[in-house]
């Protein structure tokens, strides 16, 4: 049985939300108090639904009592027994805590790791294959900075991704790639292993993460391109220490105005990303435990190509489908990622 107590203290916030939406709220106030409004809204829905179906049960128990009403009784009391338990479920999973950044965009940064030239292929290989799951998912993926190798591998690459649910479903990401495979530059035909890193990073909003001018330092540079006639000649490229953390933020796109535009949405995301880990250090002293961790030193997944196989450590979850999920199939591995974290957050609040 679920906390009434509880339940009944969400329906009077929702409440009151909608009457204080109702009445006209002040215009610096709508936006917050319609957002809380909105993710509150299904969650009411599913407590009064629980609500009727208490009622009706004791209103089937009393029938009971009643010769006439006995045999309509004894048949809706069964269904609505197993109905009951699926909808606390449901509330349970609705009464989790939200974190506030599952509906914001995301910074996605990929660098190589261990493995030379082989990890910066892997990397281009990461690039394409979140590109095209974001493509599956309807979102918007506009690359802010990548530097290339000699192979056409990356040796750097930061994207902006926007749409519905991205910080939600991208964030389990966050870690070390693993991959297993014959490198093209291999003669032999042995396979080799290399990594690459990947950093899903929340974007904050200027107004809610100020960064005082006199925490940064801004230089100027002149861009290295590809090489020819891709080198840019101008000083153009912006680098952005922030003092305080030590941070450092590079864009070497040709415009200068665009360049300091970039490397401040990307040190905001870094900023408000290191503020939500220390937050959940304070909060959780065995953060290891979460999937959504976001510790970029942690091996996360293996990518075995001989063998067609995608391993996720955290949740040891194996799938040999892996030209598929490197086509941009991830929903199942974000799926389960998901589910993961969602039975280990159900098992901490029942604790």
């Amino acid at each position: 049985m679920l906390p009434m107590d509880k339940l009944l203290q969400i329906i009077r916030r929702f409440e009151f939300l909608e009457a204080k939406l109702s009445s006209g709220a002040p215009p610096a106030e709508i936006a917050a108090l319609s957002r809380e409004y909105s993710e509150l809204k299904p969650v009411v829905s599913e407590i009064r639904a629980y609500q009727q179906a208490l009622d009706d049960l004791a209103e089937a128990e009393a029938m009971l009592k009643d010769p006439e009403m006995r045999g309509l009784a004894e048949d809706e009391i069964p269904l609505l027994k197993a109905r009951i338990p699926a909808m606390e479920q449901a509330l349970r999973v609705a009464l989790l805590p939200k974190d506030a950044a599952d509906a914001r965009p995301a910074i996605l940064e990929i660098r190589p790791g261990t493995g030379g030239e082989e990890a910066a292929l892997f990397a281009g290989d990461l690039l394409r294959m979140y590109q095209r799951f974001a493509e599956t998912q309807g979102w918007r993926f506009e690359i802010l900075e990548l530097q290339q190798s000699d192979l056409g591998g990356i040796r750097e690459v930061t994207a902006h991704v926007e749409g519905e649910g991205v910080f939600a479903r991208l964030k389990y990401e966050s870690g070390v790639h693993r991959v297993q495979r014959v490198p093209e530059t291999e003669a032999q035909g042995r396979i080799h292993t290399s990594a690459a890193t990947v950093a899903v990073l929340p974007e904050a909003e200027a107004v809610e993460l100020e960064i005082p001018a006199s925490d940064i330092r801004i230089d100027t540079m002149r861009s290295s391109g590809a090489g020819g006639q891709h080198v840019n000649t101008t000083d153009s490229a912006v680098r952005i220490t922030h003092l305080p953390t030590g941070l450092i933020v590079t864009s070497s796109e040709k415009s200068q105005h665009r360049n300091r535009e970039i490397a401040m949405q990307v040190l905001r995301a870094r900023l408000y990303d290191l503020e939500r880990q220390r937050v959940d250090e304070a909060r959780s002293a065995d953060r290891k435990s979460q999937v959504g961790s976001g510790d970029r030193s942690e091996r996360i997944r293996t990518y075995n190509f001989p063998q067609g196989r995608l391993t996720d450590h955290r949740i040891n979850l194996t799938l040999y489908a892996l030209p598929q999920i490197m086509a941009g199939d991830l929903s199942e591995v974000v799926q389960a990622l998901a589910a993961h974290d969602q039975a280990a957050k159900l098992a901490e609040m029942e604790a």
